[in-house]
């Protein structure tokens, strides 16, 4: 097995003041981004080229990220370790460490700790210390055990359980980085020693975990962190021998895909997903033929998409929540409603009749419950966008008002698209009073005003 090295972003050298690093921001903004045609390289980007760089010369995974970059940037961390020195010369393109702004800490007297503006004090010596201080100074590593059994596998699960619950409550935003803290921690446990059962265990955690993490950085919009931890999590899968997993996560990929735009990638991973469904329970059966007819209700294929949405609501009809995998328990029939409304919206729109679509996008508002208040949102946004462009205007708004409200809570770039669309679908409308009173409140929480 591949050891996966996830190093720390460290320096040796406290700073006494952190002067911005304008060397290095300028270096990396000078790269063209590879997924903003005409913006520069963004700093998730350039992690991302720095942790490929390291894997191919090196043979080991490294988990650079976009925060550390920022702290380079910040000047908060003046000297890297080498093999980041290393990697972002190259990928930068530049001769030096001094072209990046980087230099060794002093060997000389102890540089003073930085002052704190209205700190308390005892005798004259500051006792606080500023956030960016604090984040550039933290580094709690907890030790790994060299061996695991079902207490640790229990640990990796219930930290995976209270992560995705606050992800469904609040969206990614503030759920991403705590999850991706907890998985640096969880991977360390791939190399402890541990009998076949509890290997398995360990894997499937894990790469349940991983898609946690991956499907928090979607919804905020980093789409680097969400692949790659996707990838991680197919990879654990796969060594864990978990065919569940394993089509849990490629769905969620194909989910990644289509919202980029890349349906045909999107359709080969979710036909990779229905590879052996015999293996899989009726609830995950469920959902990957509720995605596939999703992906083919956008190429256009109505009649496909109609038959698999049936196919879909066949598995769920035999679903039994007692035998989903704990990654599935999500998966309930307001889930089923909403998930299954969205690949028959293309057909109502083509045939402007809000018709099953709409029918299915209300069941899954009555039922979803507290636990799953974006997934109401979600539903509320969508009935409210097929309302205002294939039905009553007014009525359109009452919905939309709800889901503007139900949106005000949640930390989602994802929820922020409905948003826009309902937005788009309004301003067609805007010459109605109500209606372009919700354009000018959708603006304006979207502004932030």
């Amino acid at each position: 097995m591949a050891r996966l090295a996830f190093e720390q972003t460290q320096s040796d050298e406290v700073v006494a003041v952190a002067q911005p690093n304008d060397l290095l921001r300028a270096a990396r903004e000078r790269r063209p981004s590879r997924l903003a045609p005409g913006e520069p390289m963004s700093r998730q980007e350039l992690a991302q080229a720095v942790n490929e760089w390291l894997w191919t010369t090196t043979g080991r995974r490294y988990e650079l990220d976009a925060h550390a970059v920022a702290r380079w940037e910040r000047g908060a961390v003046r000297w890297p370790q080498a093999q980041y020195r290393s990697a972002l010369r190259h990928v930068l393109g530049v001769n030096s460490d001094t072209a990046l702004g980087f230099r060794p800490a002093s060997r000389g007297r102890p540089v003073p700790l930085p002052p704190v503006a209205v700190a308390p004090s005892i005798n004259g010596t500051d006792l606080g210390v500023s956030p960016t201080e604090f984040v550039a100074r933290i580094n709690l590593e907890t030790p790994a055990p060299a061996r695991i059994g079902s207490t640790e596998v229990e640990q990796v699960r219930a930290t995976t359980r209270a992560l995705a619950m606050s992800e469904n409550l609040h969206g990614g935003g503030l759920a991403a980085e705590a999850a991706s803290a907890q998985l640096r921690w969880a991977t360390r446990l791939l190399d402890a020693r541990a009998d076949n059962r509890t290997r398995a265990g360990i894997f499937e955690a894990v790469g349940n975990l991983a898609g946690v993490v991956a499907f928090a950085a979607f919804d905020i919009g980093d789409h680097t962190a969400a692949n790659n931890c996707f990838r991680f999590g197919l990879w654990c899968a796969e060594q864990g021998g978990s065919w569940e997993l394993r089509a849990a996560t490629l769905a969620d990929m194909a989910r990644q895909a289509v919202y980029v735009g890349d349906l045909d990638s999107a359709l080969t991973l979710i036909e990779h997903a229905q590879v052996r469904m015999d293996r899989l329970t009726a609830t995950t059966q469920a959902m990957v033929s509720m995605v596939r007819a999703r992906l083919l209700a956008l190429l256009g294929r109505h009649g496909d998409a109609r038959a698999e949405v049936a196919r879909a609501d066949a598995y769920f009809a035999e679903h039994d929540p007692m035998t989903a995998p704990p990654w599935m328990t999500y998966y309930d029939a307001a889930e089923h409603a909403g998930s299954t409304a969205r690949a028959l919206t293309p057909l109502a729109l083509e045939q402007r009749q809000l018709g099953e679509a709409a029918d299915r996008l209300t069941t899954a508002i009555q039922l979803h419950s507290d636990a799953y208040p974006r997934s109401r949102a979600f539903s509320r946004a969508r009935l409210a966008t097929l309302t205002m462009r294939v039905g009553d205007p007014h009525a359109a708004v009452t919905i939309g008002r709800q889901a503007l409200n139900d949106a005000a809570s949640l930390h989602s770039k994802r929820m922020g698209d409905e948003l826009k669309a309902l937005r788009k679908a309004a301003q067609v409308h805007s010459a109605i009073p109500d209606v372009g009173d919700l354009v000018h409140e959708l603006a304006t929480a979207a502004n932030g005003t």
